[in-house]
Protein backbone atom coordinates (compact mmCIF):
# COMPACT_ATOMS: atom_id res chain seq x y z
CA UNK A 1 0.00 0.00 0.00
CA UNK A 2 1.17 3.12 -0.49
CA UNK A 3 3.02 5.15 2.46
CA UNK A 4 0.72 8.24 3.80
CA UNK A 5 2.80 9.14 7.14
CA UNK A 6 3.86 12.63 7.25
CA UNK A 7 7.47 13.04 7.03
CA UNK A 8 9.54 15.22 9.73
CA UNK A 9 10.92 18.43 8.46
CA UNK A 10 13.84 18.05 6.53
CA UNK A 11 16.72 19.90 4.83
CA UNK A 12 16.53 21.27 1.31
CA UNK A 13 17.44 18.48 -1.17
CA UNK A 14 20.69 19.00 -2.67
CA UNK A 15 21.18 19.17 -6.20
CA UNK A 16 24.20 17.93 -7.42
CA UNK A 17 25.86 18.05 -11.20
CA UNK A 18 27.13 14.46 -12.28
CA UNK A 19 29.32 15.29 -15.67
CA UNK A 20 27.50 17.28 -18.35
CA UNK A 21 24.42 15.27 -19.02
CA UNK A 22 23.46 14.64 -15.72
CA UNK A 23 22.27 15.57 -11.90
CA UNK A 24 21.51 14.28 -8.78
CA UNK A 25 18.87 14.77 -6.22
CA UNK A 26 20.43 14.05 -2.88
CA UNK A 27 18.05 14.01 -0.31
CA UNK A 28 20.38 12.83 2.43
CA UNK A 29 23.83 11.10 3.09
CA UNK A 30 22.52 6.97 4.59
CA UNK A 31 20.32 4.38 4.30
CA UNK A 32 17.28 5.53 6.44
CA UNK A 33 13.64 4.69 5.86
CA UNK A 34 12.57 8.36 6.29
CA UNK A 35 15.26 9.39 3.54
CA UNK A 36 13.86 6.61 1.18
CA UNK A 37 10.75 7.75 1.50
CA UNK A 38 11.47 11.26 -0.23
CA UNK A 39 13.00 9.31 -2.38
CA UNK A 40 10.27 7.72 -3.17
CA UNK A 41 7.60 10.48 -3.03
CA UNK A 42 10.32 12.48 -5.67
CA UNK A 43 10.43 9.85 -8.04
CA UNK A 44 6.45 9.60 -7.98
CA UNK A 45 6.20 13.48 -9.04
CA UNK A 46 8.65 12.56 -11.61
CA UNK A 47 6.02 9.67 -13.30
CA UNK A 48 3.48 11.81 -12.48
CA UNK A 49 4.98 14.14 -15.38
CA UNK A 50 5.31 15.96 -17.04
CA UNK A 51 8.60 16.14 -17.71
CA UNK A 52 10.83 18.70 -19.04
CA UNK A 53 12.22 18.00 -22.85
CA UNK A 54 15.32 16.62 -23.04
CA UNK A 55 15.01 14.51 -19.85
CA UNK A 56 15.76 11.04 -21.22
CA UNK A 57 16.19 8.80 -18.16
CA UNK A 58 16.06 9.09 -14.32
CA UNK A 59 16.87 6.07 -10.98
CA UNK A 60 16.34 6.21 -7.35
CA UNK A 61 19.50 5.04 -5.10
CA UNK A 62 18.99 4.97 -1.40
CA UNK A 63 18.96 8.66 -0.73
CA UNK A 64 18.82 10.19 -3.73
CA UNK A 65 17.57 10.41 -7.51
CA UNK A 66 19.61 10.83 -10.77
CA UNK A 67 18.01 12.23 -13.75
CA UNK A 68 20.22 11.92 -17.33
CA UNK A 69 19.41 15.01 -19.85
CA UNK A 70 20.17 15.85 -23.24
CA UNK A 71 21.90 19.38 -22.89
CA UNK A 72 21.35 19.90 -25.94
CA UNK A 73 17.40 20.09 -25.52
CA UNK A 74 17.58 21.58 -21.95
CA UNK A 75 20.62 23.18 -19.98
CA UNK A 76 21.83 22.26 -16.18
CA UNK A 77 20.09 25.12 -14.74
CA UNK A 78 17.04 24.78 -16.51
CA UNK A 79 16.65 21.19 -14.91
CA UNK A 80 17.84 22.09 -11.53
CA UNK A 81 15.79 25.13 -11.13
CA UNK A 82 12.61 22.48 -12.23
CA UNK A 83 14.09 19.61 -9.85
CA UNK A 84 14.16 22.05 -7.18
CA UNK A 85 10.69 23.03 -7.31
CA UNK A 86 9.22 19.65 -7.66
CA UNK A 87 11.15 18.39 -4.73
CA UNK A 88 9.66 21.45 -2.54
CA UNK A 89 5.98 20.93 -4.33
CA UNK A 90 3.14 18.88 -2.27
CA UNK A 91 4.11 15.17 -3.52
CA UNK A 92 1.49 12.95 -4.89
CA UNK A 93 0.37 9.56 -3.50
CA UNK A 94 3.45 6.98 -4.86
CA UNK A 95 1.75 4.18 -6.41
CA UNK A 96 2.27 0.55 -4.91
CA UNK A 97 5.03 -1.65 -5.64
CA UNK A 98 4.58 -5.15 -6.94
CA UNK A 99 4.23 -7.74 -3.99
CA UNK A 100 6.90 -10.73 -4.21
CA UNK A 101 6.60 -13.85 -2.71
CA UNK A 102 9.72 -15.64 -4.03
CA UNK A 103 10.92 -19.08 -3.00
CA UNK A 104 14.51 -20.11 -1.77
CA UNK A 105 16.08 -23.08 -0.83
CA UNK A 106 18.56 -23.60 2.06
CA UNK A 107 20.35 -26.68 1.46
CA UNK A 108 23.98 -26.56 3.14
CA UNK A 109 25.61 -26.05 0.14
CA UNK A 110 23.54 -22.97 -0.82
CA UNK A 111 23.92 -21.68 2.30
CA UNK A 112 27.18 -21.98 3.43
CA UNK A 113 27.15 -18.82 5.66
CA UNK A 114 23.90 -19.37 7.45
CA UNK A 115 24.89 -21.55 10.61
CA UNK A 116 27.73 -18.52 11.53
CA UNK A 117 25.11 -16.30 10.97
CA UNK A 118 22.42 -17.86 13.19
CA UNK A 119 25.11 -18.28 16.18
CA UNK A 120 26.14 -15.12 15.71
CA UNK A 121 22.13 -13.83 16.52
CA UNK A 122 21.55 -16.59 18.98
CA UNK A 123 19.57 -19.03 17.09
CA UNK A 124 19.59 -22.08 15.10
CA UNK A 125 19.70 -22.33 11.01
CA UNK A 126 16.27 -23.28 11.71
CA UNK A 127 15.00 -20.62 13.82
CA UNK A 128 17.25 -17.98 12.23
CA UNK A 129 15.29 -19.15 8.43
CA UNK A 130 11.27 -18.63 10.47
CA UNK A 131 12.47 -15.18 11.74
CA UNK A 132 14.01 -14.33 7.87
CA UNK A 133 10.66 -15.41 6.26
CA UNK A 134 8.18 -13.62 8.13
CA UNK A 135 9.96 -10.34 7.35
CA UNK A 136 8.39 -8.40 4.09
CA UNK A 137 11.34 -6.56 2.21
CA UNK A 138 11.39 -3.04 0.41
CA UNK A 139 13.51 -2.91 -3.07
CA UNK A 140 15.71 0.22 -2.24
CA UNK A 141 17.46 0.05 -5.68
CA UNK A 142 18.96 -1.52 -8.54
CA UNK A 143 22.91 -1.90 -8.54
CA UNK A 144 26.19 -3.59 -8.95
CA UNK A 145 24.42 -6.24 -11.36
CA UNK A 146 21.70 -6.00 -13.97
CA UNK A 147 18.50 -6.78 -11.90
CA UNK A 148 20.26 -6.87 -8.44
CA UNK A 149 17.62 -5.50 -5.59
CA UNK A 150 19.10 -4.26 -2.66
CA UNK A 151 15.96 -5.02 -0.07
CA UNK A 152 16.13 -3.06 2.73
CA UNK A 153 14.49 -4.79 6.16
CA UNK A 154 16.50 -6.92 7.82
CA UNK A 155 17.09 -6.79 11.28
CA UNK A 156 20.87 -6.28 13.32
CA UNK A 157 19.54 -9.69 14.94
CA UNK A 158 19.76 -11.31 11.22
CA UNK A 159 22.51 -9.48 9.60
CA UNK A 160 26.70 -9.17 9.60
CA UNK A 161 29.26 -6.90 8.10
CA UNK A 162 30.09 -8.26 4.37
CA UNK A 163 33.03 -10.54 4.24
CA UNK A 164 36.74 -9.60 5.24
CA UNK A 165 37.62 -11.56 2.01
CA UNK A 166 34.93 -11.52 -0.54
CA UNK A 167 34.66 -14.80 -2.34
CA UNK A 168 35.83 -15.07 -5.88
CA UNK A 169 32.55 -16.73 -7.52
CA UNK A 170 29.31 -16.43 -5.40
CA UNK A 171 27.26 -19.01 -7.57
CA UNK A 172 23.93 -17.19 -9.45
CA UNK A 173 20.67 -16.57 -7.78
CA UNK A 174 22.21 -16.61 -4.39
CA UNK A 175 20.31 -15.40 -1.47
CA UNK A 176 22.65 -13.62 0.65
CA UNK A 177 22.92 -10.60 3.53
CA UNK A 178 25.00 -7.83 4.68
CA UNK A 179 24.99 -4.82 6.61
CA UNK A 180 20.74 -4.81 7.45
CA UNK A 181 20.51 -5.28 3.87
CA UNK A 182 19.40 -8.60 1.66
CA UNK A 183 19.74 -9.46 -1.95
CA UNK A 184 20.08 -12.21 -5.11
CA UNK A 185 22.60 -12.53 -7.09
CA UNK A 186 20.93 -12.54 -10.77
CA UNK A 187 24.42 -13.56 -12.05
CA UNK A 188 27.26 -15.40 -10.82
CA UNK A 189 29.92 -13.09 -10.06
CA UNK A 190 32.64 -12.13 -7.23
CA UNK A 191 30.90 -11.12 -3.82
CA UNK A 192 31.27 -10.33 -0.58
CA UNK A 193 27.40 -11.00 1.05
CA UNK A 194 26.94 -13.80 3.02
CA UNK A 195 25.07 -16.16 1.86
CA UNK A 196 21.97 -18.11 3.47
CA UNK A 197 19.99 -20.22 0.32
CA UNK A 198 19.30 -20.09 -3.77
CA UNK A 199 16.02 -19.29 -5.59
CA UNK A 200 15.20 -20.83 -8.30
CA UNK A 201 13.86 -17.47 -9.39
CA UNK A 202 15.25 -16.06 -12.94
CA UNK A 203 15.79 -12.53 -11.52
CA UNK A 204 17.17 -11.12 -14.59
CA UNK A 205 15.45 -11.69 -18.32
CA UNK A 206 16.91 -10.21 -21.25
CA UNK A 207 14.48 -11.19 -23.25
CA UNK A 208 11.79 -9.54 -21.45
CA UNK A 209 11.76 -5.68 -23.33
CA UNK A 210 9.19 -3.95 -20.98
CA UNK A 211 10.38 -5.13 -17.35
CA UNK A 212 13.71 -7.13 -17.91
CA UNK A 213 14.64 -7.53 -13.89
CA UNK A 214 12.04 -9.05 -11.63
CA UNK A 215 12.27 -6.81 -9.09
CA UNK A 216 11.94 -2.35 -9.33
CA UNK A 217 12.28 -0.18 -6.18
CA UNK A 218 9.46 0.50 -4.64
CA UNK A 219 8.16 -3.44 -4.71
CA UNK A 220 7.65 -5.21 -0.97
CA UNK A 221 9.59 -8.68 -1.12
CA UNK A 222 8.70 -12.02 0.89
CA UNK A 223 11.22 -15.31 0.79
CA UNK A 224 9.28 -18.20 1.00
CA UNK A 225 11.33 -21.71 1.81
CA UNK A 226 11.29 -24.52 -0.40
CA UNK A 227 12.89 -28.23 -0.02
CA UNK A 228 15.56 -29.32 -2.92
CA UNK A 229 12.83 -31.23 -4.67
CA UNK A 230 10.66 -28.41 -5.24
CA UNK A 231 13.70 -26.48 -6.02
CA UNK A 232 14.94 -28.79 -8.66
CA UNK A 233 11.67 -28.74 -10.24
CA UNK A 234 10.92 -24.88 -10.26
CA UNK A 235 14.76 -24.28 -11.70
CA UNK A 236 14.13 -27.19 -14.64
CA UNK A 237 11.29 -24.88 -15.97
CA UNK A 238 13.63 -22.03 -16.32
CA UNK A 239 14.03 -21.04 -19.66
CA UNK A 240 11.32 -23.29 -20.89
CA UNK A 241 8.67 -20.73 -21.15
CA UNK A 242 6.51 -21.65 -18.48
CA UNK A 243 8.40 -20.24 -15.38
CA UNK A 244 6.19 -17.43 -14.38
CA UNK A 245 8.15 -15.29 -12.70
CA UNK A 246 5.87 -12.92 -11.19
CA UNK A 247 3.67 -15.85 -9.94
CA UNK A 248 5.72 -18.22 -8.27
CA UNK A 249 3.67 -21.19 -6.87
CA UNK A 250 5.95 -24.28 -6.11
CA UNK A 251 5.31 -25.09 -2.97
CA UNK A 252 7.28 -27.59 -1.01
Amino acid sequence: MPENRELPPAATARVVPLGDAALTMEFGDRIDPEIHLRVKRFCAALEAGPLPQGVEEWAPAFASVTLWYDPEKISHAALAHFVAGLSNAAPPEEKAGACHEIPFCRDEDFAPDLAELAELGGLTPEAYIEEFSALVFEVYMLGFQPGFAYLGGLPEKLSAPRLTTPRKIVPARSLAVADLMCAAYPFASPGGWRLIGRTPAPLFDPANPTRPALLAPGDRVRWREIDRAAYQRLESQRGAGDFDARNLTGGS
